[in-house]
């Protein structure tokens, strides 16, 4: 079941318009948030990277998107789903109303949301192997717009295809400086020593919420120095430990790029505080 502007519909039946803007231009954006225990992780902070999404794109922020409203209808269809779990993965997308080509002829929005189970209920460390290659047919402009979650999401869908066709399991992605800024499905950091660097939002990386999360963590540790800072190709190599940060995953250690190895101290480190931050809020 999906709940198209506040009305739960089977999928097979839920329909959009023709000239839906975020089909015919990726004129939407979307939040992915992770549901369990009975609570969404971090939705205080999920709520406002939305609204703030929004405001970006230029979209008319309806009166009752407030954060209770908002809430009441994920709770409402992660009720109406089939198959019941108690962990979810949930996608709320909001796009702008139907008009217009380029220059759209309103600024109001609708939005869906789709509720998927999931099977751990807290962030856990795989340790499988994770090799990366730097992903260089197309790069990630640095500016604003990259740092929202937008559905322009070409570069990543490209960037998977390849991975999927040359056996890596993920792709670190470069901005048009040829720095490296994030993996195709979340933010990077780099552990080096007792220095761990992450990338700046200026460089084009996704205002990540489970990145803000962990730099909270991590400045509060007094063994480590956290940076903002960029990270060139010829950093990974020299690295200790990488990891990639997302709200499904939590955080996912790499274990290879090209001949250089790493390990999972610091990740495992990190995993539990994680846990304990989600638990809280």
């Amino acid at each position: 079941m999906i709940n198209i502007d506040g009305i739960i519909v089977a999928e097979a039946q839920g329909t959009l318009q023709a000239d839906n803007r975020g089909l015919k231009f990726g004129d939407a954006v979307f939040e992915t948030m992770r549901y369990s225990g009975g609570k969404l992780f971090f939705w205080e902070d999920h709520y406002f990277r939305l609204m703030a999404s929004m405001r970006i794109m230029r979209m008319e922020i309806p009166m009752a998107f407030t954060p209770e409203a908002l809430l009441e209808q994920i709770e409402l269809t992660i009720a109406a789903q089939a198959v019941s779990s108690s962990v979810y993965r949930i996608r709320f997308t909001v796009w702008r109303g139907a008009g217009g080509y380029y220059t759209p002829t309103s600024l109001k929005v609708g939005y869906m949301i789709e509720a998927t189970p999931l099977e751990a209920p807290f962030y856990t460390i795989k340790e499988a192997p994770c090799e990366v290659e730097l992903f260089k047919d197309h790069y990630v402009l640095s500016g604003l717009l990259s740092s929202i979650k937008s559905n322009n999401r070409a570069v990543n869908v490209l960037g998977s295809i390849y991975a999927k066709e040359n056996a890596y399991d993920n792709c670190l992605l470069l901005n048009e400086k040829k720095m490296v800024i994030e993996a195709l499905n979340g933010n990077l950091f780099l552990v080096k020593g007792y220095r761990i660097k992450t990338p700046p939002l200026s460089e084009g990386c996704l205002n990540g919420i489970i990145r803000k999360q962990l730099m909270a963590i991590l400045g509060a540790m007094p063994d480590y120095i956290l940076e903002e800072a960029p990270i060139s190709p010829f950093e990974l190599q020299k690295a200790n430990e990488l990891f990639v940060t997302n709200t499904m995953v939590g955080i996912q250690s790499i274990t290879k790029y090209r001949k250089k190895e790493y390990g999972f101290t610091l990740a495992k480190e990190l995993i539990g505080k994680l846990n304990a931050r989600a638990r809280l809020g």
